[in-house]
């Protein structure tokens, strides 16, 4: 959903330019407008910064186009394009022992990845009348994932080899996405019980086409370069894949209101997916696979219903059925450090999620809920024979509660305070996600390495985010404070960490934010703000391939100030 221009002026231009630590600069520049039956929308987005880590710089620039013609009061058709450039010197993973001596330090600086993307979308909205609507479009999007750099552990130290008189060369992996599809959708409201009801339909037609080089022989320079040196087979890649998927997705959902309180909506949604995939696994003579093309067809249902208990507050409840096919990455290994399950299967489950929410006048706002949701089959990594390996690890169950509360004590008492205004927030969540069943036969019967009542890796117990904002007249400062608890890298719930960062415990962290924003002269805006105020040192990954191996640090205090305007 993108931002549109002024349906009132031909022309409206918006600025921000932001500042801030370590060489950060962010500028945002803005046209929109609407003349006569046309209105448009562009922006170009430059963002860079040194970072606050060693060896970690980078620059993104992303362009954005989209014009809108009404050829009738009814028929709106237009077009919307986006470019963007990404580049990114990675830092690569740090052990344990060098996160605790230096967060910010780097033990890499050869390592590289940039992303650049085109992404395109025509449309037709027609409003055959008040109560049906229909719409069509078509989208594409030309890709590239292009990564450079020395991958090895972080017991290999990246050195100058003085065989070859310069440093060994770095690992080369590409990828090009050509991708495109259409979707039409109709809408039909009608009467039911003298109450508006609706139905949608729609039709989607998708094709993926990815083409997947890896571990080609890059330079043993220190820049971005995409240059390969030939193998000695005259392949310029170990690897390569080319993936297809062919998705056709069928569906209809229906509102009914069953009365002014009741409002009850069940979906059903039909996939036809076909994946194939050829090209090569090695160099070698029997490195090259036979084509292979699979086809599921799945049915997935799902339901919401709400009910109203006052005009501003009520009872809500869902239901949804999930499906996740095998991804091409899990197939293949992101690093040497990484081995992958030649057989994966596909994962699905069910989300179950209720609660109350709702607002009190202008002075409290609230949602109270709890979900449960069952993952089956689903893929992770586990540590088997000193590397990481992924598979299908079985089955989890995550549930617990979710609680949001906002309050302004002072418009409890007054809606025309002369002192301002402040609103108080919590927001709290807690997850007790496990693993409930476990069907790896190769090692179900050695209980070392069993995971049945494990937590899930990355699925924190407790997260919380509390804050205040203050307002008064054209002034606003905000303080949150965010908590997280401590998680796993692995499956097995491994405790100390191994000697790369690749596994081990994650701590937990709290980290404290404050911004300030003040609007002068009805056009300007200033904003500043502080992150990470207490300078905490901490990490919320490890990761086994890329951007590491090794654990991820998260960034120190960092500051910012920006000024805008919109003319």
């Amino acid at each position: 959903l993108m931002k549109k221009g002024s349906p009132y002026k031909p022309i409206v231009y918006e600025t921000q330019q932001t500042f801030g630590s370590y060489g950060l600069f962010n500028s945002y520049n803005a046209l929109g407008g609407t003349y006569k039956k046309f209105s448009y929308y562009a922006f170009f987005h430059h963002r860079g910064s040194e970072g606050w880590r060693e060896n970690n710089r980078y620059e993104i620039n992303v362009g954005y186009i989209a014009i809108n013609y009404s050829v009738t009061p009814k028929l709106n058709i237009g077009i919307q394009y986006t470019r963007s450039t990404y580049i990114n010197q990675q830092p690569g993973g740090l052990t344990d022992s060098l996160f605790n001596v230096d967060s910010r330090q780097s033990i890499r600086s050869r390592n590289w990845i940039a992303a650049p993307w085109n992404v395109a979308n025509v449309y037709a909205d027609y409003n055959i009348s008040e109560n049906t609507k229909l719409s069509i479009k078509v989208f594409g999007i030309l890709a590239e994932r292009n990564s450079v750099g020395f991958m090895k552990g972080l017991n290999v130290a990246d050195t100058f080899n003085t065989a070859i008189k310069s440093y060994n060369p770095r690992q080369l992996d590409r990828d090009n996405y050509s991708n495109y599809g259409s979707e039409l959708r109709f809408l039909q409201m009608y009467n039911l019980f003298k109450q508006k009801s609706a139905v949608g339909v729609g039709v989607r037609v998708y094709r993926g086409d990815m083409l997947r080089r890896q571990v080609g022989a890059g330079t043993g320079g220190d820049d971005y370069d995409l240059t390969v040196t030939a193998l000695s087979n005259g392949k310029e890649y170990t690897k390569q894949y080319n993936y297809v998927t062919d998705n056709y997705a069928f569906y209809i959902e229906n509102m009914f209101k069953l009365c002014k309180r009741l409002t009850i909506t069940p979906g059903v949604r039909y996939e036809i997916i076909s994946s194939s995939a050829s090209g090569y696994l090695s160099t070698a003579s029997t490195g090259t696979f036979s084509p292979v093309k699979r086809q599921r067809n799945v049915l997935l249902l799902g339901a919401g219903a709400e009910f109203l208990m006052t005009s501003t507050t009520n009872f809500y409840a869902n239901f949804s059925q999930s499906y996740r096919p095998v991804t091409y990455s899990e197939l293949t290994p992101s690093a040497t450090t990484e081995v992958i399950d030649p057989d994966l299967k596909d994962a699905g489950g069910y989300n179950i999620d209720g609660g109350y929410r709702g607002k009190i006048k202008d002075w409290l706002s609230f949602d109270v809920g709890g979900f449960y949701l069952l993952y089956d089959n689903r893929i992770g990594t586990i540590t088997q024979n000193g590397t990481n390996f992924k598979t299908n690890i079985g089955t989890s169950v995550s549930q617990g509660a979710e609680i949001f509360v906002e309050i302004d004590p002072i418009r409890i008492f007054t809606t025309k305070s002369k002192v301002g205004y402040l609103t108080l927030y919590a927001s709290y969540a807690y997850v007790d996600a496990k693993y409930t069943r476990w069907d790896n036969p190769a090692i179900a019967n050695d209980v070392t390495k069993s995971i049945d009542n494990k937590r899930v890796e990355y699925a924190p117990q407790n997260i919380g985010r509390y804050g205040a904002t203050y307002i008064y007249k054209k002034i606003s400062a905000t303080f949150q404070l965010s908590q997280v608890s401590e998680v796993f890298a692995d499956a097995q719930n491994t405790e100390k960490a191994n000697a790369v960062g690749t596994t081990g415990k994650v701590p937990g962290y709290s980290v404290m934010d404050a911004s300030i924003t003040w609007l002068f002269a009805q056009k300007f805006n200033f904003k500043a703000g502080i992150n990470n105020i207490g300078d905490a040192s901490y990490f919320t990954r490890r990761a086994g391939g890329y951007p590491g191996p090794g654990l991820m640090p998260a960034n120190g205090r960092t500051i910012f100030v920006s000024i805008g305007a919109k003319i």
